[in-house]
């Protein structure tokens, strides 16, 4: 891979990396800030519905986080673009498409019909 295509990937996770960050603090202060009392069960419960839903989302950018942060070690290392599977180059596209990625198309298209045979 290209150096340029380098750059532009660790900028592109660097800037992601950091709106998630963000939004992970403005998540706990949020949280922890008094709620209002309310009289009336059904708004209570749709609050905690919300909250609910909320940690959810945070907890799928949790992930997001660290598969970025592997992400960052793999281009610090060289191996960032390279198939974990097959040892072949991921296409540009794919990472553009999904930069946290660790299989080409291929490997990855296999590994999920292998899901799918398996149930899983």
């Amino acid at each position: 891979m290209k150096k340029k295509d380098i750059k532009f990937f660790e900028d592109l996770l660097r800037k992601r990396l950091q709106e998630l960050l963000s939004q992970a603090d403005d998540t706990v202060s949020g949280m922890t800030e008094q709620k209002e009392n309310f009289p009336d069960p059904t708004d209570r419960a749709t609050l905690e519905s919300d909250r609910n839903f909320m940690l959810r989302i945070r907890d799928r950018e949790h992930k997001l986080i660290k598969k970025i942060k592997k992400a960052l070690e793999r281009i610090e290392n060289g191996t960032f673009g390279i198939c974990e599977s097959c040892g072949e180059e991921i296409s540009v596209e794919r990472l553009k498409a999904r930069p946290v990625t660790t299989q080409c198309i291929e490997c990855k298209t296999k590994e999920e019909a292998l899901e799918k045979a398996l149930g899983l």
